[in-house]
């Protein structure tokens, strides 16, 4: 689908010219990951890796999918990206952006919803 609005399509320029945002991206396309697994297994510091996390979520690129506790209760988020790829064309003085949406985060969504009619 072509992306009319235009701070999500900066948003997706911005993080393909990233190479951490892009990483971080890639990584939490086919799973839930969770910022500890970011950090660790992308080799990002942990400011960074936060404050670029953070960036990603106000301009929905991130989802908080799921929230979960640690063995000693201490509550973590785990994040998947909304989009599973793009294109970009520049032609002329404009800039056109498609992306595809991450189906597994719709599908998710959709099955945690039906399940609250069990609640």
């Amino acid at each position: 689908m072509q992306i009319k609005n235009e701070k999500l399509k900066k948003a997706i320029l911005t993080t393909f010219a990233d190479d951490e945002m892009l990483k971080i991206l890639n990584f939490s396309k086919e799973r839930l990951v969770s910022g500890t697994e970011i950090i660790k297994k992308l080799d990002i510091s942990h400011s960074t890796a936060y404050r670029k996390i953070k960036w990603m979520l106000d301009n929905g690129l991130l989802i908080v999918e799921k929230m979960d506790f640690t063995q000693d209760g201490k509550k973590f988020s785990l994040f998947r990206s909304t989009i599973n790829s793009a294109n970009i064309k520049y032609e002329g003085n404009s800039i056109t952006v498609e992306a595809e949406k991450n189906v597994n985060v719709f599908e998710s969504a959709t099955k945690h919803f039906f399940s609250l009619e069990n609640i």
